[in-house]
């Protein structure tokens, strides 16, 4: 059973960590896919500190103890949040961690979201297995470069009565 994390969006004054916590999460992606140059890696604290200043934009963490463990980004465009940059510290990873971070970001969504997308890399299994467990479904892929992406939906809204 894994401990319950503290989560809470992240402010720029834990910038410098969350940069440190996706690079080390990421460089597995990287390695996975022969790419180093995936933009979670290449991210400067700049770049960081302003979409952590955004106001479409949500980033949640997810504290154990004093350490940041993991985040999810989240991009609210219309009725539709896209999740990006998830992220759990390489030691951390498969203790359910991830699952509580996926879980929380719901009640941070701004009311009127109708579905909620993510995207990972086609042969990352192990994450496509994740968001299929919570609720997604696979909707298309789509290649960039010389990676394909597979692109996961959630649907938050109930399939309209009859009466309607």
């Amino acid at each position: 059973m894994t401990a319950d994390l503290d989560i809470r969006p992240v402010t720029t004054d834990d910038a410098g960590e969350l940069l440190t916590l996706r690079r080390a999460a990421f460089v597995t992606e990287a390695q996975q896919y022969g790419d180093p140059n995936i933009p979670p890696l290449t991210q400067t604290i700049e770049e960081l500190v302003e979409d952590l200043q955004r106001e479409d934009v949500v980033t949640l963490g997810g504290w154990h103890g004093h350490r940041l463990v993991g985040s999810i980004r989240v991009l609210i465009e219309d009725k539709k949040a896209t999740l990006g940059r998830f992220a759990v510290a390489p030691d951390l990873q498969g203790k359910g961690f991830g699952t509580q971070l996926l879980l929380a970001i719901l009640p941070y969504l701004p009311d009127g979201i109708e579905e909620v997308w993510v995207f990972t890399g086609r042969d990352s299994v192990q994450n496509i297995a994740l968001y299929a467990k919570h609720g997604y479904e696979h909707q298309h892929d789509q290649t960039a470069g010389d990676l394909t992406y597979a692109f996961l939906r959630k649907s938050l809204v109930d399939t309209p009565a009859d009466d309607e």
